[in-house]
């Protein structure tokens, strides 16, 4: 076969979009949806694959409280309904309440606004859970409890004790070549005091997983206070209320 006989079929690369756009203004939000729609109307594999970049949403940390009722299978309900959504459950914290006949369930799952609120209003259809809440966009505290195994020799016992107190932790066990520190915080907390592990040596590690609750003070909500709120004052009558503790 004669070179000239070959026929190649040319290759159509789509654009890499950047993952998180910058505010779009009405006009760049019109084009955006003139594009959309002519990306529909010519169903060839650059359309489709620019049209999947267009309708994927930035995918955030989402912390969701669901308050059920002690039922069996609730818990195989809600985790079937993230995993049915294609959600990697990163924390699902399951644990009794004031009322023994209501737990309260804590998932961290990471993914778009969109997608998660419709999961979320879905949760709350069930007719085992009582109260569904998304803390994004509010003031809320969340711990999550390890213990950590860490090997050590007993000429470095002191500074594994110095990192422990560091962060707030304390020894709960020693061996003769190893030391068990527990450690309550944030996510971003224990895994900061991990990587600091790891040069010594981590035999085992248990961590509860995230629960969270929202703090009694919470930010307002509507644009009247959202403007008042811009401009801080200093008042001698200013309540305590005002001023969020420290996590």
């Amino acid at each position: 076969m004669s070179r000239d006989a070959i026929c190649t079929r040319p290759i159509i690369i789509a654009p890499v979009l950047p993952e998180v756009n910058p505010p779009m203004t009405p006009e760049s939000a019109v084009r955006k949806s003139v594009a959309i729609d002519h990306f529909r109307s010519h169903r060839n594999s650059a359309s489709l694959a620019i049209l999947a970049i267009f309708d994927k949403g930035v995918l955030m940390r989402h912390v969701i409280s669901a308050l059920v009722m002690n039922e069996p299978g609730v818990l195989a309900n809600v985790a079937g309904m993230f995993a049915a959504r294609g959600f990697n459950i990163d924390s699902l914290v399951v644990g009794r309440t004031e009322s023994p006949e209501l737990s309260r369930m804590t998932v961290v799952v990471d993914g778009d606004d969109n997608t998660v609120e419709q999961v979320r209003k879905q949760l709350a259809k069930l007719v085992p859970v009582v109260k569904v809440r998304n803390f994004t966009g509010s003031a809320y505290i969340e711990r999550d409890l390890t213990l950590v195994t860490v090997s050590v020799q007993p000429e470095k016992r002191a500074e594994i004790v110095q990192l422990a107190e560091l962060f707030r932790g304390r020894v709960v066990d020693v061996a003769r070549d190893s030391m068990m520190l527990e450690i309550t915080g944030t996510e971003e907390k224990i895994e900061a005091l991990v990587e600091l592990l790891r040069p010594y040596g981590i035999k085992e590690m248990a961590r509860t997983g995230v629960i969270a609750m929202a703090r009694g003070t919470q930010p307002p909500r509507d644009e009247s206070e959202k403007a008042g709120a811009g401009k801080r004052t200093r008042s001698l009558s200013a309540g305590p209320s005002q001023a969020l503790p420290p996590s």
